[in-house]
């Protein structure tokens, strides 16, 4: 593969997705679920047929029930659920009856998690992506360290092995970035909130997405030894190309296997995994794109702006 010739398209795609990803997340945000804030969650079940969603919204936002904003959500074919903040016995009494009010109804699950609670979720949840990126770092730095002593001269790179983790956090940053920025569209259009399972998809995105940008690092690892070994004088991005070619067709076949499994999850799997499902498709697919065309050639433009310097 030519990572020459095709180096400016490889960064097109991801750049505007990221672009547009942050747009979406400055103009809209997140909404969190009651896991991550806290509040209550209703879910209820109309068996012969629901009202319609307007009416619900109307009935329990009215203003003299006292329980401020409610969130209504369709789900499955007759139910739907209410999320508010957390709610007493008599609130909830109070919440209950201009539903039934609608029709007969059967009260599926409620759910109540105080403040504390969900302020620790979030505390935890940053902690651990941080935590993350940081041991991606210090990996990636170690298990590289003695490419950094390659000789520039010989044709093969001098970037020092921690480039190599900056390379990969970069690519980690735009494979999360699209899926929360895709969450603060559909939040905005749908209502769809970020929950625990929100957090749990995107540091499985983390971890799928290190392993294949590692793959393609170690390959390129492999082949500047052995060039080393045989003497053979190689361009850095010549090598590059070399090795998404030999590690492109295991990644690809690796990462669709997953999705196939993914989308039948969204597709026929329950309610509740639905986001879940779909955040980590979306993650997938741009960790796949970004281990093969973003973090390699990201290594031969840095490759190439280091020589340039020490040229100059």
């Amino acid at each position: 593969m030519d990572i020459s010739k095709n180096l400016k398209y490889f960064f097109i795609l991801p750049a505007v997705l990221t672009i547009l990803s942050l747009v979406a997340l400055a103009a809209w945000g997140l909404k969190p679920g009651i896991d991550l804030v806290g509040g209550s969650s209703l879910q209820v079940t109309y068996p012969a047929g629901r009202p319609p969603v307007d009416m619900v919204r109307d009935a329990v936002s009215n203003e003299k029930l006292g329980l401020g904003e409610v969130r209504v959500q369709p789900t499955g074919d007759f139910g739907y659920i209410l999320r508010q903040r957390d709610l007493s016995v008599d609130e909830k009494n109070t919440l209950m009856q201009p539903l039934r009010n609608m029709g007969e109804m059967e009260e599926d699950q409620f759910t109540s998690i105080g403040p504390s609670l969900g302020a620790e979720l979030l505390r935890k949840a940053w902690i651990a992506i941080a935590l993350v990126v940081l041991c991606t770092v210090l990996f990636i730095a170690f298990a590289f360290r003695k490419v950094s002593s390659v000789d520039a001269a010989a044709h093969r790179t001098g970037l020092a092995s921690w480039k190599y983790g900056v390379v990969a956090i970069v690519t980690l940053l735009h494979d999360v970035i699209l899926p929360v920025g895709l969450f603060a569209l559909l939040g905005y259009t749908h209502g769809a909130e970020v929950d625990a399972l929100f957090i749990v998809a995107l540091l499985t995105i983390l971890g799928i997405s290190i392993n294949d940008t590692i793959v393609v690092f170690d390959r390129i690892r492999e082949n500047l030894k052995r060039n080393e070994e045989s003497n053979r004088h190689e361009e850095f991005k010549e090598v590059v190309g070399r090795s998404i070619t030999q590690t492109i067709t295991r990644s690809i076949n690796t990462s669709v296997t997953v999705i196939i499994v993914l989308l039948a999850l969204f597709f026929i799997g329950p309610a509740a995994t639905k986001d879940f499902a779909l955040t980590l498709t979306v993650g997938m697919i741009a960790g796949t794109y970004s281990s093969i065309f973003l973090a390699s050639p990201l290594l031969v433009v840095w490759d190439g702006w280091s020589r340039n310097r020490k040229a100059a």
